[in-house]
């Protein structure tokens, strides 16, 4: 029985698929074989020596240490599209905001005290300084075309837009999802220079922190608004709140709010709502339930932000799967190993991300302590299980 232990509250739909039988899921335990995690925050925590996953019930994974856990052989799992179409939705309500002052508004109506006569008669005098543009026939630009980007970008294209998209990373499987009618750029300058509203939907890595800052905000048109979805970090705060003041930006949506943002003009600001829908959190849950279930079982890597993506169908009578260094030989130093213990191998496969590197080998003979320990005493090994 694999032992689960879960740091925050987990959606139930979880044990459509991590069965009793087969799992035991606590908040308290002690020594597990994998954590179930929503937004605590990993860094400094103690891994155990015998944890072999970490499932993240959701997309961003800022707040686990992925190359410590990757250097103790831990695979770490999120689940991209889990809550994009929650995402989808809530954009909708961004791009409304972004327009007309619809905040301002509101406040407005719960804070009259109705000294200058009933409400229904002064609202008509004073709901013309709320006003702002439709966003039909407007240009939208839509930065990531991912899970929630192509989302964006169709349902934008229904909103009456036009839309551009940039994503350098994009995949074949997303470009499908996307409409023709999308015009894709090459680069971000080119995208900036068109947009009345602007929509970000890409990761937080090293090469997105800051993506839009002054010179970006520069180059865009005056009174351009912009919504971000991403990460808050995406954004360069300080330039983007000089911009707010100066009303180079005319309105800027996002669901990260800080401190600093609070207090600047013409910001609308959110609690991280993204993915908060009891739809979402499900699906983001099983989504990640189904993957650490494949890896515990079968080995199986799918959608691991640490380790690359490894599935073989399995052969044989027993599977051996080797997390190691993607270093130069690892193979080749491997297979003695096999060949000295008796292991005859039925169907194998390897794939490198980086520094790091996994494979699974589907042999029909016994793989005794004896083979683990040889396996386990290679130079540039990280983990070996035997399934």
């Amino acid at each position: 029985m694999y032992r689960i232990k879960t740091l925050n509250n987990i959606s139930p739909s979880v044990l459509e698929v991590l069965k009793k039988d087969e799992y035991e899921l606590s908040d308290t335990m002690e020594n597990p074989d994998a954590l179930f995690v929503r937004a605590s925050d990993l860094h400094g925590y103690d891994f155990n020596e015998n944890l072999k996953c970490i499932g993240r019930a959701g997309i961003g994974v800022n707040t686990i240490p992925l190359q410590e856990c990757a250097e103790k052989g831990i695979v770490v799992f999120n689940t991209p599209g889990g809550n994009a179409n929650a995402v989808k939705e809530l954009f909708l309500f961004g791009i409304s905001m972004a327009g007309r002052d619809i905040l301002g508004a509101m406040k407005w109506v719960y804070e009259y005290d109705g000294s200058e006569g009933p409400i229904a008669k002064r609202m008509e005098k004073i709901k013309k300084q709320f006003a702002g543009p439709e966003y039909a026939g407007k240009t939208i630009g839509v930065v990531g075309t991912g899970n929630v980007g192509s989302l964006v970008a169709n349902i934008a294209l229904d909103l009456g837009m036009k839309v551009y998209a940039y994503d350098p990373y994009l995949s074949v499987d997303a470009a499908w999802k996307v409409s023709r009618r999308v015009f894709r750029v090459a680069t971000l300058d080119d995208l900036l220079k068109h947009v009345d509203y602007l929509s970000l939907h890409c990761p937080l890595t090293d090469e997105t922190r800051g993506l839009i800052g002054e010179k970006q905000i520069a180059m865009m048109k005056d009174g351009a608004r912009v919504i971000n979805y991403a990460r808050g970090e995406v954004v360069d705060e300080d330039a983007m709140i000089a911009a707010l003041e100066s009303g180079k930006i005319a309105r800027f949506v996002s669901d990260f709010p800080t401190e600093k943002m609070v207090k600047a003009p013409n910001a609308v600001l959110t609690p991280h709502l993204g993915g908060t829908t009891g739809e979402a959190e499900a699906n983001c849950a099983k989504m990640a339930a189904v993957q650490m279930d494949d890896y515990l079982k079968n080995g199986n890597i799918r959608n691991s932000v640490n380790f690359p993506d490894v599935t073989l169908e399995r052969a044989g009578s027993a599977r051996i799967c080797l997390i190691h260094r993607n270093i130069p030989g690892m193979l080749t130093n491997i297979m003695p190993v096999f060949s000295r213990d008796g292991i005859n191998i039925e169907n194998m496969t390897n794939k490198s991300s980086g520094e790091f590197a996994y494979s699974i080998f589907d042999v029909n003979s016994v793989v005794d302590e004896k083979a683990v320990a040889d396996l386990n005493a290679l130079d540039g090994m990280i983990r070996v299980r035997v399934l």
